[in-house]
């Protein structure tokens, strides 16, 4: 309080403590080299102590490096992480006000801040904090503990937190396996009853708060956005401060080599929602673009197929009441209802509309193809000013986007085989060593060019720009490659005032499902054992959502089940009633 010269950097007068006694800035966090004067407790009397000095840390290390803790390291990767999100267009507010609150949540959850210090616990105290309202000490690593958010408010934090539990000798130093304090110990360290951070965790705390602000990215985009390097991800550590040294296990927590996967990140997202207690989602209506109506729509179009085919999954989805508010809407910890994985249910309702009006047996499809061709051929005028445009044939669709598909998936399996997964910035942990590896990369960096000229490859010199689309079809195209405008009329018939396919049969894909909880599926997926034209729908969709066709067949299984639930109930007691 007696300090009042201002701040250097943001000239303001909001000073705190750190545990080495040098005044901070409370404001921009800027640590200067003047510390508090010793003051002489004899003359007070019944004085209360409001913090306990541990004496100086030793931050500074013999090779310029400082102490640091996993969970700052991984408040790093978040903060990186949301700011790319920033930059492709999500609202401010996700950063500060919901991401930054799930991220404190968690901390004081696993006890690690913003907690009393664990019973039985026996690092050294850093703070004493009492739980009166007027206290005046502040967390011990303020730095980095408002990386995320720099509009805290002074009485948010007011326990006596270190940002992790360790045992006070990897306390006192920086552990000799790994470069943070913690590292040695934080993958051996049973946390059976905690959610234990690791990389694809930071990306279900992505999701979690762009699904709570309710922000028109999917989470098959937002995994797409990372395979791309829009979003940091593989190597992000390159992003951490250069005092922030990194080894042994270190590397082993946030060194990646591996795509992220789907269900890993959505399982984990939805263990993190009833683990931070937190309360039901903001309701997922028909107006936001989570919902099956909107992202069907985009699906079609990114497909390439009818628009007219949008009808008859809004037809479906209002059917089997999958665009419920109730069922959309996340519940944590509510193990009645389903976790909605809302891309693959929206593809799953294509696949089951495009089965009920050309059955996809191989077969059936092909006729109605022929049909349509027939029809453009012979009456072309009329079907492009009297229908509305020329009839859909499945099989000019088909050939023209398996050509276009085979392109893209070409391209990306060249890509993912020419990926280095060495990061660009050399890591060393000395330095003595920091020349030397600086030089040995260089040169490996001209031997690449060199050799890249000699092959005549061309490397690119910027990434393209981010997109919702990964397959684009123009109307205005002459040569007949977009199918948006193409009618259906040719395969309809209307019957009591409604339009109906003119084939009545189906073909389900299993009669019975599995237990999701016990296989892990609520179907078995072989490809031999299923129409070709069906496996290529599925694999469309599984390009542009970049997962396994199991986990959309799964899907189409549900909706068949809840469509067809009183049909499939009768054959059950017949076939009951025959074995009796």
């Amino acid at each position: 309080r007696d300090f009042n010269e201002r701040c250097a950097q943001c000239s303001e007068v909001n000073w705190g403590l750190t545990d080495g006694g040098r005044f901070y800035c409370r404001s921009c966090h800027n640590v200067t080299e003047r510390t508090r004067e010793v003051v002489n407790t004899d003359f007070i009397t019944n004085s209360r102590v409001q913090t306990i000095s541990k004496g100086s840390r030793k931050q500074e290390q013999k090779d310029g490096g400082c102490e640091w803790y996993i969970c700052e390291g991984f408040q790093l990767v978040l903060k990186t992480q949301v700011e790319a999100l920033e930059a492709l267009g999500v609202c401010p507010q996700m950063k500060d006000e919901i991401l930054c609150n799930f991220w404190r949540c968690y901390l004081q959850k696993t006890e690690q801040a913003y907690c009393k210090r664990p019973a039985g616990e026996t690092v050294k105290a850093l703070s004493v904090c009492e739980s009166s309202t007027d206290v005046d000490s502040d967390p011990e690593r303020p730095s980095l503990l408002h990386l995320l958010s720099l509009s805290e408010s002074e009485g948010d934090v007011q326990t006596d937190c270190s940002f992790a539990s360790s045992v006070s000798k990897v306390s006192e130093s920086t552990s000799v396996y790994s470069g943070s304090v913690d590292g040695s110990l934080y993958l051996v360290k049973s946390q059976k009853e905690k959610l234990r951070m690791t990389m694809p965790m930071t990306l279900s705390f992505c999701y979690m708060a762009l699904l709570w602000v309710r922000e028109p990215i999917t989470l098959s985009e937002l995994l797409r956005f990372v395979v791309e390097g829009h979003i940091p991800y593989l190597n992000v550590f390159q992003h951490f401060p250069e005092k922030m040294k990194l080894c042994g296990l270190d590397l082993k927590i946030f060194c990646v080599e591996s795509w992220p996967v789907y269900e890993e990140v959505f399982n984990k997202m939805h263990e993190l929602a009833a683990f931070l207690d937190l309360p039901r989602f903001p309701d997922i209506t028909e107006s936001c673009f989570l919902h099956p109506d909107m992202l069907c729509m985009k699906y079609l179009m990114e497909a390439n197929l009818p628009d007219e085919l949008h009808n008859w999954t809004c037809r479906v989805v209002k059917k089997i009441g999958i665009g419920e508010v109730d069922f959309l809407t996340l519940t944590p910890g509510n193990k009645s209802t389903r976790k909605v994985k809302y891309d693959v249910l929206a593809a799953a309702v294509i696949v089951v509309v495009l089965k009920l009006l050309f059955l996809l047996d191989d077969h059936y499809e092909w006729l109605l193809s022929e049909f349509a061709e027939e029809r453009n051929k012979n009456n072309t005028e009329v079907c492009l000013f009297y229908s509305g445009g020329p009839y859909f044939e499945f099989k000019k669709w088909y050939e023209v986007v398996k050509h276009s598909l085979d392109v893209k998936q070409k391209k990306l399996d060249e890509e993912r085989a020419k990926y280095l997964w060495r990061c660009e910035k050399p890591l060393f942990y000395s330095v003595k060593n920091k020349s030397k590896v600086l030089k040995r990369r260089q040169m490996v960096v001209n031997l690449q060019n060199q050799f890249g000229k000699l092959s005549g490859s061309v490397q690119r010199a910027e990434k393209p720009n981010p997109s919702s689309f990964q397959l684009s079809w123009s109307e205005e195209n002459t040569d007949g490659s977009c199918f948006h405008r193409h009618s259906l009329k040719g395969i309809l018939q209307e019957k009591c005032g409604l339009l109906t396919a003119m084939n009545p049969d189906y073909w389900l894909c299993t009669v019975k499902l599995c237990n999701e909880k016990l296989c892990g599926h609520l179907a078995h997926y072989r490809e031999v054992e299923f129409p070709q034209s069906y496996h290529f729908v599925l694999g469309l969709f599984s390009f542009l959502l970049r997962i396994q066709p199991s986990y959309i067949h799964d899907e189409v299984c549900m909706i068949e089940h809840k469509l067809f639930n009183k049909k499939l109930s009768k054959k059950l007691k017949y076939n009951t009633v025959l074995r009796k």
